[in-house]
């Protein structure tokens, strides 16, 4: 699994995101590329604001128990796998001002480093770990750049 927060990989992952179009056509799923760029900064979204309310003490067991260990392992998520609610972005966006805040959140991790997420709490799993961080964010990114061909 790459590191998101090493330069290099920060930087590979900024060009892959400058490669995208207004047009850029999805490979898979249903997402406009706009779409995908907003859907993405949710997850930097629940790392860096607090928009995104802790799920209760119940949903947050479950979370942790069945949903969590698929998210922060280091195998690719797979095709068309639902998202969660949190995630789901049901209105056009502005391409241009979702990509600068995507890049935006690429780069404000790389700045905090690994000792600005070890112990950070995510507002679906509770405390996580830099390495969950980073398996988090990696393939969460990847996944969707990869879906528009990046």
């Amino acid at each position: 699994m790459k590191n998101v927060f090493d330069p290099a990989v920060t930087a590979e992952l900024i060009h892959r995101i400058e490669q995208l179009q207004p047009t850029s056509p999805a490979l898979w799923g249903k997402m406009s590329v706009d779409q995908m760029l907003a859907h993405c900064c949710v997850a930097y979204e629940m790392a860096f604001t607090n928009k995104h309310p802790n799920a209760n003490p119940l949903m947050r067991f479950l979370l942790k128990a069945f949903v969590k260990p698929g998210v922060v392992n280091e195998a690719p998520y797979k095709r068309n796998i639902p998202t969660a609610p949190a995630f789901r972005i049901k209105n056009r966006r502005d391409f241009e001002e979702e990509k600068a805040r995507l890049i935006s959140f690429v780069e404000q991790t790389l700045a905090a480093g690994e000792t600005g997420f070890e112990g950070k709490a995510s507002p679906s799993f509770g405390p996580m770990t830099a390495k969950e961080w980073n398996n988090l964010l990696y393939k969460h990114l990847d996944h969707h750049l990869g879906q528009f061909g990046v």
